[in-house]
């Protein structure tokens, strides 16, 4: 594979995409008024996880680097707040809420440990 792209590697990349595909699917629940407020803030906090981890992959600089990944950890828990309004809010259920609280925390955990190991070799 292309050192490029070598961020496709990393299992938090992948994990935090899994987490993409899970809240996308729990969109499909809200109702049309939300399509354009709740939903679409969701969307692109949601999105740029994986997002700012690839592109924190592509720089040089490895304090640069660990910087992208406190973005991506901001980006995590703008997520969080979001699921836990959709779920007072009753588009989401107690259920649904739990299994994204879980893939949010692996998430940031493996986050936080490559955001440590980075801080460390800078």
């Amino acid at each position: 594979m292309d050192e490029n792209f070598s961020y496709r590697n990393l299992r938090v990349y992948q994990q935090a995409k899994k987490l993409v595909l899970y809240v996308y699917d729990l969109l499909r629940l809200f109702p049309k008024e939300e399509q354009y407020a709740l939903c679409d803030q969701l969307r692109r906090a949601v999105v740029s996880i994986p997002s700012n981890i690839a592109e924190g992959e592509g720089r040089v600089s490895v304090k640069e680097q660990a910087h992208f990944m406190e973005i991506a950890l901001g980006s995590l828990n703008e997520v969080m707040c979001q699921l836990e309004l959709a779920n007072e809010l009753r588009y989401i259920n107690e259920n649904q809420l739990f299994e994204a609280e879980e893939q949010v925390k692996a998430v940031a955990q493996m986050l936080a440990g490559l955001r440590n190991s980075k801080r460390r070799t800078s």
